[in-house]
């Protein structure tokens, strides 16, 4: 009859790209610096919609222009399960600090 569904691995992860993704592949994500996938804690829903309950601060970032985000689960093989573009792409320098404030990184089912 189908597969039965499963949970995503712990700890969510959200992920930096400079190149956007599509709905069959991933973007290009960051790398460099310091720079590496921040763990993802979501506030309780309401009516669908949730968001980020802390900031994600990368700091140490490479030289980059960010153009959107995805968010990973934390398997062996980690699988993309949301991904979107930011209201306005970030330029940073190199050992420049990005932040995403907490209620600024939005999800809804519609």
């Amino acid at each position: 009859m189908g597969l039965a569904p499963t949970a995503p691995t712990t700890p969510l992860k959200v992920a930096l790209v400079t190149a956007a993704g599509t709905d069959t592949t991933a973007g290009t994500e960051v790398t460099g610096g310091t720079y590496a996938r921040k763990n993802l804690t979501v506030a309780a829903a309401t009516n669908g919609a949730t968001s980020n309950s802390a900031d994600l601060v990368w700091t140490g970032m490479p030289a980059a222009t960010v153009v959107g985000v995805e968010i990973w689960d934390n398997a062996g093989t980690p699988v993309r399960l949301w991904y979107g573009p930011l209201t306005a792409s970030r330029t940073v320098a190199a050992g420049d600090e990005l932040r995403i404030p907490a209620a600024a990184l939005t999800f809804s089912l519609s």
